[in-house]
């Protein structure tokens, strides 16, 4: 598909779902809402252009027409976004992530642990896993993590055996790459601050169910699961996945070299290191020392800034923090203005009606296959959670006690890491790894369906702990 015909669809859908009859019940201005969030949505999937731009344009495009009410309603809700907490918490564990990269520790912390238990195939798993996981609560983009920051370390590690996706990939680079996403979709989901669409999810959980979930709460009602899953990801890998080299006596002497190479410790590591610690205090201990999650990223923030662990020309012309702000500041005001116009109550109740009848516990446990299995058709974990999250909200509010809405919200939010895993496309780092050429599409997507099964029978698992 090129790039005009992908321009062009998103625009098609929107005029199409616009012209259709406005259903019964519905209003034309709701309607016409929808039609654009639509539009969006299909472009945020397509990428014809940047994804901040598709959100702006949306947002631009419904309050110049007055989709959402008067000319003051209108620049008050396009706006909002920009004003929400969560997004600037988000812009400030972006630059989190440039620090840990620039400082230079992320690296290190990566090849120590290489040094350290990277012996035998099954211990290079674990060390990349481990990786993964020690960086994760401070770098919000699974993509900066595992294929900015990962990757560049484990792809070396196959090649020392004469591994390569031409020659022998099964030796050690497929259980590596494989070991690598498998790890990042956990971790993922996790922690709070491990993946960008978790903030906005929180977000969208207290404007659409008036539910706020704290880091510490989304880590100690995840990590039941998690953690096990987490550890188990190397071994289950080598038992569906198994590398033909068991042993890699190579990769401690090479991770020692590349160590020896950057030399001892730097100031700005240490820096970072403990600054990161600051900031994961401070998101965990916030609510009992009275300081929000957001102010003590900022606040972080700028002591990255002051101790020249960054500099501000690093914070002004990160492009990508600023995209991401720009983009879910839009996506946040798009998918308030579904609630807005009413056409996520009316959507709702429309649907609720083939659910009515069952089982609370039963319509929760349908509600969270089927948002993780929705996700074959997105390409986006953001454009999931935009189009999905604040609909599947709404239709449990109409079914089940208003006591079941918390342990449903996290079973939901819970999932938007674990359902990366699925597909080739399925979540930011899957095409870096699965262009690495050491995994073919077909046997992606049968690991994906068995590591899928795995990972959403764990949430079920859960769902059944805590509600």
């Amino acid at each position: 598909m090129n790039n005009t015909v992908k321009l062009l669809l998103p625009v098609i859908v929107a005029i199409v779902v616009a012209l259709l009859p406005t259903p019964e019940g519905l209003s034309v201005n709701a309607h016409y809402f929808f039609a654009v969030f639509l539009g969006v949505i299909v472009g945020l999937i397509l990428e014809p252009i940047p994804a901040a731009l598709i959100g702006l344009t949306g947002v631009a495009f419904c309050a110049t027409f007055g989709l959402v009410g008067n000319a003051s309603e209108s620049i008050k809700w396009a706006l909002s976004g920009f004003s929400n907490g969560v997004i600037w918490l988000i812009f400030a564990a972006f630059m989190f992530a440039l620090g840990y990269k620039k400082s230079g520790l992320g690296k290190r912390i990566a090849l120590l642990l290489v040094k350290l238990l990277g012996k035998t195939s099954l211990g290079l798993g674990y060390a990349v896993a481990f990786a993964d996981g020690v960086l994760s609560p401070f770098m919000p983009s699974n993509t900066a993590r595992s294929a900015g920051t990962i990757f560049p370390i484990a792809i070396n590690i196959p090649q020392l055996f004469n591994s390569t996706p031409e020659n022998e990939p099964r030796k050690m680079g497929a259980y590596i790459s494989w070991v690598a996403i498998a790890a990042t979709c956990v971790t993922s989901s996790m922690f709070l601050t491990a993946l960008a669409p978790n903030l906005l999810a929180i977000s969208l959980v207290e404007k659409n169910a008036g539910i706020v979930i704290s880091w510490g709460e989304w880590f100690s009602t995840l990590a039941i699961i998690m953690i096990p899953l987490f550890l188990a990801i190397p071994f289950l890998s080598y038992i569906f996945y198994p590398p033909t080299q068991k042993t890699s006596p190579e990769a401690p002497a090479w991770a020692t070299k590349e160590l020896e190479a950057m030399g001892p410790i730097s100031k700005k590591e240490i820096l970072m290191l403990g600054l990161g610690i600051l900031a994961l205090v401070m998101w965990i201990f916030g609510k009992q020392i009275g300081v929000n999650s957001t102010t003590a990223a900022i606040a972080v923030l700028c002591l990255l800034v002051l101790t020249n662990v960054i500099s501000w020309d690093d914070v002004i012309s990160n492009k990508g923090a600023f995209n991401v702000f720009i983009w879910f500041a839009t996506l946040v005001a798009m998918a308030a203005g579904l609630k807005q116009v009413g056409f996520l109550k009316w959507a709702s109740g429309l649907i609720s009606t083939g659910l009515t009848g069952m089982e609370p516990v039963t319509i929760v446990i349908l509600l969270v296959v089927l948002f993780f299995l929705f996700h074959y058709f997105f390409a986006s974990v953001t454009a999931h959670t935009v189009a999905l999250l604040p609909l599947f909200l709404g239709i449990a509010a109409n079914l089940i006690p208003a006591e079941m809405m918390q342990p449903l919200a996290m079973l939901l939010v819970g999932s938007l890491g674990l359902m990366g895993i699925i597909t080739p496309y399925g979540t930011g780092p899957s095409p870096i790894w699965y262009g690495a050429g050491y995994i073919s599409q077909a046997t992606w997507w049968k690991l994906g369906a068995i590591f899928g099964a795995i990972f959403l029978g764990a949430l079920i698992l859960l769902g059944f702990m805590i509600l």
